[in-house]
């Protein structure tokens, strides 16, 4: 028997397992969290909501965690505790709750729903994924790069020998 989910304390950061990706809210109490959603994203659609990602803009919603969640796995994930101290709990929510219902700017690489809890937690705006897509982009890069290299070299090397 699988262990119960361990219920969130307000403040907390949920990350929420979307095919291809992670969602981010913040736990404010009573089942409910504020999370940026740009508005296409639909709670619990899964590979659908990777769409949202095309818009330049997002909603501050307060949502239940379950409906935000739908049928995805989710945790909580305060990853960064070790590296900033969280804001006082009350604090974070205040914070969230003031942002509820505005329209806010929304980019993927430096405006996302990650970098919007990060800062809300830790008054620190990031985001691991898009770090680690970045830094796979690179090594991919210069794999692709690397190999480009070796094929020119041995090109030439086979018009010298002929």
């Amino acid at each position: 028997m699988r262990a119960p989910i361990p219920e969130p304390k307000p403040g907390d950061l949920i990350e929420i397992f979307r095919p291809f990706y992670r969602h981010w809210a913040i736990y404010v109490g009573d089942g409910y969290v504020i999370h940026l959603a740009p508005p296409s994203e639909i709670a619990g659609a899964g590979a659908a909501s990777i769409m949202s990602a095309l818009h330049d803009k997002a909603i501050v919603k307060k949502e239940l965690l379950y409906y935000v969640a739908g049928s995805d796995k989710y945790q909580v994930n305060n990853k960064h505790d070790d590296k900033y101290d969280p804001l006082p709990p009350s604090k974070i929510i205040q914070r969230a709750e003031e942002l509820v219902g505005q329209e806010v700017l929304y980019k993927l690489t430096s405006e996302n729903c990650e970098h919007f809890v990060n800062e809300l937690r830790y008054g620190v705006a990031r985001s691991d994924q898009v770090r680690d897509v970045v830094m796979a982009a690179g090594i991919a890069g210069v794999g692709l790069a690397a190999m480009g290299l070796i094929g020119v070299m041995l090109s030439r090397n086979r018009k010298q020998k002929q």
